[in-house]
């Protein structure tokens, strides 16, 4: 499958908001929201201040990042919305949320996280395989997390119920440092995936 170097102006990032994650979570979180900053690539998140999420968006305001937070109301009367954020969409409901995410991206990020998270980015790979979003989506594997899903992926497979290629709809980073150079030389993937997105 081809691949084709892209310009890249703004990603959304998934990730978690436990404040119970390990420091080599928060260390990626904070790696990823500096680098995003420093190349003057802005971001949409879910909008929260606390876990992985809190620091992505704090490293990328101490480096000057521009960031847009996607919240649901009853997140904002929860307190949960990062106060430092000041272009901040809340919307009624977190399916408008995620939608909200994908339309406005030039590629997905995924960081570790809990249920919300393993939703955001299952949602991702489902579009895409539809046919309906077309950009890169990045599993950032801190700590080998997603080993187990990348797995069952393979296993999907191995048992006919996704086509090997399929797996060219999601690049892997083993370091925040790596997602850059793996959006701009993702594989291409276009309308004409439909054509087999039910094999």
């Amino acid at each position: 499958m081809k691949t084709e170097r892209r310009t890249i102006k703004k990603v959304s990032v998934f990730c978690a908001s436990s404040e119970q994650a390990g420091p080599q979570y928060i260390k990626a979180a904070r790696e990823l929201g500096k680098i995003l900053a420093e190349n003057g690539i802005s971001f949409v998140y879910g909008g929260g201040s606390v876990g992985l999420m809190g620091h992505l968006a704090d490293s990328a305001l101490s480096h000057k990042g521009n960031i847009i937070g996607v919240i649901p109301k009853f997140m904002v009367d929860l307190e949960w919305a990062h106060p430092g954020v000041k272009n901040m969409i809340i919307v009624d409901t977190m399916h408008e949320r995620k939608k909200h995410m994908l339309d406005e991206s030039d590629a997905v990020i995924a960081l570790p996280g809990g249920s919300g998270t393993l939703d955001e980015l299952l949602e991702a790979i489902t579009f895409k395989r539809l046919g309906l979003y077309l950009n890169p989506i990045i599993i950032v594997n801190t700590d080998h997390f997603f080993d187990q899903l990348i797995g069952m992926f393979a296993r999907c497979v191995t048992d006919r119920f996704m086509d090997p290629r399929h797996l060219n709809m999601w690049s892997v980073a083993q370091s925040p440092h790596d997602v850059l150079a793996l959006i701009q030389n993702a594989p291409h993937w276009g309308k004409d995936a439909v054509e087999y997105a039910a094999i």
